[in-house]
């Protein structure tokens, strides 16, 4: 599917994520590019794959996050089976929480 995906539109995207070079940049390309719910529920996926990273259960990441068993479970499947993206998002999470704990 990725292969199929990965289109010269997709790409363009991806530099333009890549280029910018501060969390505001982000946020504001973000706030233009996409909804206010759609930039909602990616961030609850990242938070459905921070809970579930650290082990806890299904009912628990519901009761927090307010995600549906059908978000949660593929979130589930792309941090079992997936390219490592969600890994590599956690990791910068981590990394950006260690760094503010100086």
């Amino acid at each position: 599917m990725s292969d199929k995906l990965r289109t010269q539109l997709v790409d363009n995207l991806l530099s333009v994520l890549a280029s910018l070079d501060t969390e505001d940049e982000v946020y504001d390309f973000l706030l233009d590019l996409c909804t206010v719910r759609e930039i909602t529920e990616m961030s609850q996926r990242l938070e459905v794959a921070r809970l579930l990273a650290d082990g806890q259960s299904y009912v628990y990441v519901q009761d927090v996050t307010g995600a549906s068993a059908t978000t949660i479970s593929r979130v589930s499947k792309c941090l079992n089976y997936g390219s490592g993206g969600y890994e590599r998002a956690l990791s910068i999470i981590e990394h950006t929480a260690d760094d503010g704990e100086e």
